[in-house]
């Protein structure tokens, strides 16, 4: 965490407590991957977190539909042990949304993600900004998708290496498109606070669009640069945030309980 952040963070809890207000630390982070991808791409993530001292959990979403998915993510919060900041990567963000109402989340974290209205699906979100030219979807007969092969990487991975976009080209997880386009029946953002990571050269979803989700959610915003696969390619950056996310959180626990 810059010291910026942490200097922040630490004043605001500090003035919380001095009014004797009782807060449990936020120690645990729940990790949510979103379409096309699988939880390993977190692995940065993981590590820089856990030698900070946290407790990481990656949920496994199936991408099956999208109570499946939310399912999961409530089957690893029943896991944990005391508050928790729950992230979302992409579809990811819709995930969290509905799931992060769960009471033992203390706070969210968006990473280059949607974060639906309640009603909205994901893909209503594009209906702000449609999604940049080489993020190309290609529904199947059975109605899961895969990303088009040839504009993955400008798409998908436009930061990473040649070696290391055609892994994650030929591991993507193909979704149910019905997932993308169930709404959410809740908004956790509206209640839970929020951080949001825009990823400034993101080729699945447009930055502009990105920030207009940070604003209209009131999330505390960072900009980060990289694609949109952000958390992979700039793990310790990614990290700084849920690591703020968790100190802010501890402190907006910590106001509530003096007021």
């Amino acid at each position: 965490m810059s010291n910026a952040l942490k200097t922040i963070a630490v004043a605001a809890l500090a003035g919380s407590l001095a009014f004797g207000a009782q807060a449990e630390p936020v120690k645990n982070i729940v990790l949510v991957h979103g379409a096309f991808a699988d939880g390993s791409g977190w692995r940065g993530v993981y590590d820089e977190l856990t030698g900070r001292g946290y407790r990481v959990s990656i949920v496994q979403n199936p991408l099956t539909s999208f109570a499946d998915d939310v399912a999961a993510t409530r089957r690893v919060l029943n896991r944990q042990d005391g508050p928790v900041i729950l992230v979302g990567h992409s579809y990811g963000g819709s995930v969290i949304t509905e799931a992060g109402i769960d009471p033992n989340v203390a706070g969210l974290v968006y990473v280059a993600a949607f974060a639906p209205e309640v009603g909205q699906s994901t893909l209503d979100q594009y209906a702000e900004i449609p999604p940049p030219p080489n993020f190309v979807p290609e529904e199947q007969p059975d109605g899961f998708a895969y990303l088009n092969a040839e504009k993955f990487r400008a798409g998908f991975a436009g930061d990473t290496g040649e070696a290391d976009a055609a892994f994650l080209r030929d591991a993507q997880v193909p979704i149910a498109v019905a997932a993308l386009a169930a709404p959410v029946t809740v908004a956790a953002w509206k209640e839970k606070p929020s951080w949001y990571v825009v990823a400034t050269e993101d080729g699945a979803i447009d930055p502009a669009l990105l920030r207009s989700t940070a604003r209209r959610i009131g999330a505390a915003t960072t900009e980060v640069q990289g694609s949109h696969v952000v958390f992979l390619t700039q793990p310790q950056a990614v990290a700084d945030v849920i690591e703020a996310a968790a100190m802010g959180a501890l402190a907006a626990s910590a106001a509530a309980a003096s007021e």
